[in-house]
């Protein structure tokens, strides 16, 4: 009979920079020298995750883990969102860290160490966190747990493909690269009551605080609150954006005269030439166009430090 306790591990072998064949034989050595019960299995192809978690959730598995970057978790939490064997809370969902950026665990101090992240899933230490709904105008319907994005991030992640085995600074280079070529584009933003016709860089919907290897774009996200962090980066030239870069890593970035914050439960967003702007969740491209986005409040248990 499965273990309550037995853990789940889907492993992307693809994610970041480190040699994967080590990594993944210290992961095994330091599981088995710490008694965890655990199966796991690799992926195959891109979105292999939600099969996998499906398979492990429907197999009797309440606590997942996912081995990879933001990417692979992005799709783990999918998996969790979309099954239809248990609450998604009911789910215990742990980090080991092997990806490129990383952002999602720099929000929770989680360490970026194959042997400290897993000491973290042994505390068992748990909390419930947001995740936002993205509703796109070709009616797909995509989850996410950090950080998304329409416009010139969504634009970045589509030409970072080729450059993420650079590791975090990828992020930056791709973008100083894009915005000499990026053509910003015009939306109607709808917010509550208001209405704001804008031609923007981008807009973001934050629920975690760090992206792009460790920028901070949202003014004060909080993963639990049941609120988006909104940040709209208005029309930014290059020169903007070079010459406040360090703002864009300290959080300052939103003080800027161009910018705008709004704490809301949902928003909407026209453009005004239609599927001409990416849409990108934590760091994954996931279509073109107009959206709709919304949270979900205290629908993930998550594995954190307990001194968080």
């Amino acid at each position: 009979m499965l273990s309550l306790n037995a853990w789940f591990l889907i492993v992307n072998q693809n994610s970041g920079t480190r040699n994967f064949q080590k990594s993944w034989t210290r992961i095994q050595q330091l599981l088995t020298a710490k008694h965890v019960d655990f199966s796991f299995a690799f992926t195959q192809q891109s979105k292999d995750e939600i099969r996998l978690v499906d398979f492990a959730v429907k197999k009797g598995f309440r606590i997942i883990i996912s081995v990879g970057g933001d990417g692979t978790l992005h799709h783990v939490v999918n998996g969790i969102l979309r099954q239809i064997y248990v609450k998604s809370s009911e789910i215990k969902l742990g980090v080991i860290p092997l990806g490129t950026g990383n952002d999602w665990i720099k929000t929770y101090k989680i360490p970026n160490s194959i042997e400290k992240s897993i000491d973290v899933l042994l505390e068992n230490h748990t909390i419930f966190q947001d995740v936002g709904v993205i509703e796109t105008s070709k009616g797909t319907k995509e989850y996410y747990n950090n950080v998304a994005g329409i416009g010139y991030d969504g634009y970045v992640v589509n030409k970072l493909k080729t450059l993420k085995k650079l590791g975090s600074i990828a992020y930056l280079i791709s973008g100083l690269q894009g915005l000499l070529m990026y053509k910003k584009s015009n939306y109607t933003i709808k917010i509550q009551d208001k209405t704001i016709e804008e031609k923007c860089l981008m807009v973001l919907f934050g629920i975690c605080q760090y992206s792009g290897g460790g920028m901070q774009m949202t003014k004060d996200a909080n993963p639990n609150d049941g609120l988006l962090d909104i940040t709209i980066a208005k029309n930014f030239s290059f020169f903007d954006l070079v010459f406040n870069l360090p703002k864009l890593y300290n959080g300052k970035i939103v003080h800027h005269k161009k910018v705008e914050n709004y704490k809301v439960q949902s928003i909407a967003i026209q453009e005004k030439n239609i599927n001409s702007s990416f849409i990108e969740a934590d760091g994954e491209l996931i279509g073109k166009g107009s959206l709709r986005v919304s949270i979900l409040k205290s629908a993930i248990q998550v594995c954190i430090p307990s001194t968080q």
